[in-house]
């Protein structure tokens, strides 16, 4: 008997645990292959694929962002191969499973839970007996009446095989995102989240772990998501794989969840001592600030120990973090979301998610949906549409504020300028993304796609058309921002040039003559080296180097200083393909009279 184990990711470079683990458990006395594709591959496609490579039984992992799609494959799979027995398994299907086997007449079962052992059982009786009514966990049709088995005991961890050894996986394992558990459950009860279902967290034996993650360094895994609720749950457990990681590491990169309020401070001084720069990154979910929120649906958070939390890793400079908001949740009214939205930018996270409540099967807010009025969408990704203190003109305003939040702020394009009108400019950062995103839909931009330097054209429309001071900086700014943007010498700009060729000649000789005068820039977190250990000569300065006048004491606007305190002029000098990273490097010089005394 032949079996396929399929999935739609999301994205090609995603990789599926769970069809892994259920190939590793059953592989001993089955005949498994794996079927990975995307929800943008045509039905068709992943049709005519599943078709050639021939089964007896297919089965689909299933979630809220592929269970539509995996639907339209099913449908016409059924068509052309009627005799195949189609399985489904995942978190959307592990709930209201009844209402999916009324609704899903070509799917023949449905593994609910945890599907390790379960699967194995239901294979071997789709191959021998018959005898549906002794496997646990399983949900299949007798006649026209569908039958839910009870649900199994949890597996022991030791006992299930590692999901990480098959041979055919390591010619991509450096192409794509790694997906790793080192536990299981939650210990918290957040009623929008799937996880409080499960109670308790188990472990995998640490030291199998290690091994498993030192398998997939050596054979060239680039990326690791951990897909642990809370991997710091245990202190103990968390500091010994972090010094593990930490040694062993070769480059590769690893991604936490973690609950900040909860991380131990010995835990955060070793990894502010030890941690090399760039290989963790931090997911925060922070969700809500408003107390009475967290209150309802049971998230107990320390706001001021997580704030600790994320400025100490922020202040190591070791460690990005991604900070993730939930706009809908109850009581949360527009005004109070901007609170959360302001309080959580402050703590000024690398990136900052803002996701829109989905009311999940099987959570407890979606049983209490009508005590809150919530309306929401049918299908998945179930997303709330309002509820009784938001209205759906709240939200259809929030997403504009999502979008140029990751345009801009989250893709990192303008840092310089977004800091500085954010501090000095507007009101909050949550003024200045909602101003800018209902701008941004007037002009109807949300239609059309962005270039680079359609990005700084349309920020620069939006902050003349609301007459904003001091455009001088705010233009400078965005100068430096545009260069840094680049790995190479970029051939145009998007400004008129206040420099003409025999300026920057000038300017040029000036920098190549007295390099100890050009200094490099403050406030960088990864700090360019002396501008005289380059060594450049003008030839190499006019080959790999920009410059451009700057109408303020850029050393003053970086340190955070006003706009009023910082008049006089500075020349920029931005310098490239000087190092393996292609980062671009850049410089100041005073100009006028410092200048003339150099």
């Amino acid at each position: 008997m032949k079996v396929i184990l399929s999935t739609l990711n999301a994205k090609y470079i995603h990789t599926s645990l769970a069809i892994r683990c259920l190939k590793a458990y059953s592989e001993r006395d089955f005949d498994i292959e794996l079927a990975e594709y995307t929800i943008k591959d045509p039905v068709m496609n992943i049709v005519s694929d599943l078709y050639r490579r021939g089964a007896d039984v297919i089965g689909f992992s299933c979630y809220i962002w592929n269970i539509e799609e995996t639907i339209k494959v099913i449908d016409v799979l059924k068509k052309v191969m009627p005799d195949v027995k189609i399985v489904l398994g995942g978190p959307e299907v592990s709930y209201d499973t009844e209402y999916w086997m009324n609704r899903l007449h070509n799917v023949d079962f449905i593994v609910m839970g945890e599907g390790e052992e379960s699967f194995h059982q239901l294979l071997q009786e789709i191959e021998g007996a018959g005898k549906y009514h002794f496997v646990y966990g399983l949900a299949y049709r007798k006649g026209d009446e569908v039958i839910l088995m009870p649900g199994r005991p949890k597996a022991n961890l030791n006992e299930l095989p590692s999901p990480h050894r098959f041979p055919e996986d390591i010619a991509e394992l450096g192409k794509r995102v790694v997906y790793f558990e080192t536990s299981r459950g939650c210990p918290f009860s957040c009623q929008f989240c799937l996880s409080s279902i499960e109670v308790g967290v188990r472990y995998f034996d640490i030291e199998r772990t290690k091994s498993d993650l030192l398998y997939l360094i050596d054979n060239g895994a680039k990326l690791i998501k951990f897909v642990d609720r809370t991997f710091n749950i245990k202190r103990d457990y968390a500091l010994e794989m972090f010094k593990f990681l930490i040694e062993n590491h070769r480059g590769c990169v690893f991604q936490f969840e973690i609950t900040a309020d909860i991380m131990r401070p010995e835990v955060l001084d070793y990894l502010a001592e030890h941690a090399p720069s760039g290989i963790f990154r931090f997911e925060i979910g922070v969700q809500s600030t408003n107390d009475p929120t967290n209150e309802l649906v049971k998230r107990r958070q320390n706001f001021a120990k997580l704030t600790r939390t994320v400025t100490k890793v922020k202040e190591s400079g070791k460690i990005d973090q991604h900070l993730d908001l939930i706009a809908g949740l109850p009581l949360e009214d527009y005004n109070t979301f901007r609170k959360t939205f302001n309080d959580v930018f402050a703590l000024g996270p690398e990136e900052l998610q803002l996701g829109f409540l989905k009311m999940l099967r099987g959570t407890g807010l979606r049983l209490d949906a009508e005590k809150y009025n919530y309306i929401y969408m049918d299908v998945a990704p179930y997303e709330m549409l309002s509820n009784d203190v938001l209205s759906f003109a709240d939200i259809v305003r929030l997403k504009r504020l999502e979008d140029v939040l990751e345009k801009y702020w989250n893709a990192h394009r303008m840092d310089h300028t977004l800091n500085y009108l954010i501090e000095r400019e507007f009101l909050s950062a949550f003024d200045f993304f909602q101003e800018f995103g209902d701008y941004w839909e007037e002009q109807g931009w949300q239609k059309i796609g962005h270039q680079l330097e359609d990005l700084f054209n349309r920020l620069y429309a939006f902050l003349k058309q609301r007459d904003t001071k001091r455009m001088d900086v705010v233009l400078g700014l965005m100068k430096l921002d545009y260069f840094l943007n680049h790995k190479y010498k970029p051939r145009k700009i998007w400004w008129d040039t206040s420099l003409d060729k025999d300026d920057r000649s000038e300017y040029v000789k000036l920098a190549a003559k007295h390099p100890d005068a050009v200094q490099a820039a403050a406030g960088e977190r990864f700090t360019s080296p002396a501008f005289a250990e380059l060594g450049m000569g003008e030839k190499e300065l006019q080959k790999f180097a920009v410059v451009d006048v700057l109408p303020f004491r850029l050393e003053f606007i970086l340190g955070g200083g006003s706009a009023l305190t910082a008049d006089g002029r500075t020349l920029l000098i931005v310098v490239y393909q000087q190092n393996e990273d292609q980062k671009p490097w850049y410089y100041t010089m005073p100009l006028g009279k410092e200048a003339a005394a150099i």
